[in-house]
């Protein structure tokens, strides 16, 4: 399997949902991001957009997000239960497995992810992180979780210029839960667990400054 090919052509969509403002509705706004969403191309399902701004700089944002193993976001983030590396491709793509806790009031069992992962950094200073589903020999399916789909999604980390203290985050998720789920289930799921995603990691950036 072309690891490295299928991160790049993730990191490319992530590029194409930026530049890309057509069609988003607006479902969820809290004081920390604006949600959106429209019908994926990739699967029966939608795309969502999160967007706001947080009160650090983009260095600590990232530190927050960076998807590595031993990294913050298992403290911080409600949805991601362990997340391992499986198999580093290189310096910037790895394969991983993620996996998440129960959610919606159990409604949604423990759930788990496989996905080649990519980081990259932009000449302004922008930093992604991109994913994409894959299969690999050493994570074959585990009995004790549903297994989900993560369709191309990523996180862009986008410095403000004159705000050296503030930074714009931009996200899009476009997961396949996997399982048995009422779609009112699944549509509820999303906004709420994105408007989380940005309270949890707004406070997770306010605790390293302090």
């Amino acid at each position: 399997m072309d690891y490295a090919g299928l991160a790049e052509a993730a990191a490319e969509k992530m590029g194409l949902y930026r530049r890309d403002p057509g069609g988003w509705r607006g479902c969820r706004r809290t004081s920390e991001v604006s949600v959106s969403w429209r019908p994926s191309a990739e699967f029966a399902g939608n795309v969502y957009r999160g967007e706001g701004t947080l009160p650090a700089s983009p260095r600590d944002v990232w530190h927050c997000i960076k998807p590595v193993a031993g990294g913050p976001r298992t403290q911080w983030d409600q949805n991601v239960k362990d997340f391992e590396v499986i198999e580093a491709i290189s310096d910037t793509v790895s394969v991983c497995r993620t996996t998440t806790p129960s959610a919606f009031m159990r409604i949604i069992s423990p759930r788990e992810f496989v996905d080649v992962v990519v980081m990259k950094q932009y000449e302004d200073g922008t930093m992604l992180s991109a994913a994409t589903h894959v299969e690999h020999p050493l994570c074959p399916p585990r009995p004790n979780f549903v297994r989900g789909f993560n369709y191309p999604c990523g996180c862009f980390c986008i410095p403000l210029p004159g705000e050296p203290e503030r930074t714009q985050l931009l996200s899009f998720f476009q997961t396949d839960l996997g399982g048995y789920l009422p779609q009112t289930v699944v549509d509820s799921f999303f906004p709420a667990s994105i408007a989380g995603f940005y309270s949890n990691l707004t406070k997770a950036v306010k605790a390293l400054k302090a």
